[in-house]
């Protein structure tokens, strides 16, 4: 057994363990009634970023009784199953395609908007996988695709070579990105071995996501690293949740701390409205005014798209900030970062 799967194995799986491994009264009871639905997963190093009850790392990790209490929200938000036009391909843009690969992550996320699929062993396999990929051959007008899942790191390097080639092989498939959280959740699946595996398909993109400050450690550093250093480009998508990262002091910290490990921030997500998670939702007003915080206070370049996942599968749709004031004619009334009011004239 490789190591990673070594440390993998020993993940928290049920509320006794957590309870003796964190040294907290839990609620056990409670914990078994969520995860009959939606299971736990909590891997040796993510457990070790918690640091007490109801810290942002607790909140993303450990089970809350109200993802079952709580009936609002729906199991399939942005309509991934309406949009699955062949087994594991979800297709809701013209030109690229999702394909699921992998039912497991090293930490389930607590607010994923795939609560209703991940840590279900069958959703899943191989034969599945090459349907799919049979589906992207078959479409000349894709040209990307993003692998996801779960974790699509969590399969074999030797798997995950098969599926990359694969899909190399088709002529009209311009760029590969995968989708994966292992940098910041499980940070010792990245090796050497593996990114040299990675780059051998570019144009390969890394989608990875992070959301708070405290999962940017010397080991998730070192993971982007490895990544970084053999030509992958890392981008960050995070999730605002509420009692997490909903506040533009941490989110500034964060963004600037991706930059700094060569992780370009992407999407900042308002949460989907998946049932189970209402207790991450915070109003879109919120999001907003943590965007006003950051423009002309952090660099642009940590500065990622405020963006609503609509329901039903109508795509991305980014959100900005309103700095106009007034437009008379040629002239614009205008607020700049720090509410000051400028006229700019056009010629």
């Amino acid at each position: 057994m490789k190591n990673w799967k070594r440390l993998l194995s020993k993940s928290i799986t049920t509320p006794e363990q957590l309870e003796k491994r964190l040294n907290i009264d839990v609620n056990v009871q409670d914990i078994r009634k969520v995860i009959s639905k939606y299971p736990m997963r909590i891997n040796p190093y993510y457990l070790s970023l918690i640091e007490e009850k109801g810290d942002p790392i607790y909140l993303q990790a450990v089970p809350d009784v109200r993802e079952v209490e709580d009936t609002r929200g729906v199991e399939d938000p942005l309509a991934e199953e309406d949009l699955s036009v062949a087994p594991n391909i979800v297709h809701k843009y013209p030109d690229r395609v999702l394909l699921l690969v992998s039912y497991q992550c090293a930490m389930y996320c607590r607010f994923c908007n795939r609560k209703r699929k991940v840590g279900k062993a069958g959703i899943v396999s191989l034969k599945l996988i090459k349907e799919g990929i049979r589906y992207i051959k078959a479409n000349k007008q894709i040209k990307e695709v993003l692998i996801s899942g779960g974790d699509p790191l969590l399969l074999d390097d030797e798997i995950l070579f098969q599926i990359l080639s694969e899909l190399r092989q088709i002529p009209h498939l311009e760029v590969i990105r995968i989708g994966t959280r292992v940098p910041c959740t499980f940070p010792y699946r990245i090796t050497k071995k593996l990114a040299r595996m990675l780059k051998r398909f570019h144009p390969l993109y890394i989608i990875t996501h992070f959301n708070h400050p405290k999962e940017i450690t010397p080991q998730s550093e070192m993971a982007c690293s490895i990544l970084a250093d053999a030509g992958i480009p890392l981008f960050c998508q995070t999730v605002l949740l509420k009692g997490v990262n909903d506040d533009s002091d941490t989110i500034k910290r964060l963004m600037r701390a991706l930059l700094r490990i060569r992780v370009k921030p992407y999407y900042l997500f308002y949460p989907d409205y998946v049932k189970g998670t209402a207790h991450f939702w915070i109003p879109v007003e919120k999001g907003l005014e943590i965007m006003k915080d950051m423009y002309g206070w952090i660099s642009g370049l940590c500065i990622p798209f405020f963006a609503i996942d609509l329901n039903k599968g109508g795509g991305k749709i980014p959100l900005f900030p309103d700095y106009v004031e007034k437009k008379e004619n040629n002239k614009w009334i205008l607020r700049n970062y720090k509410g000051e009011i400028f006229e700019f004239l056009l010629p």
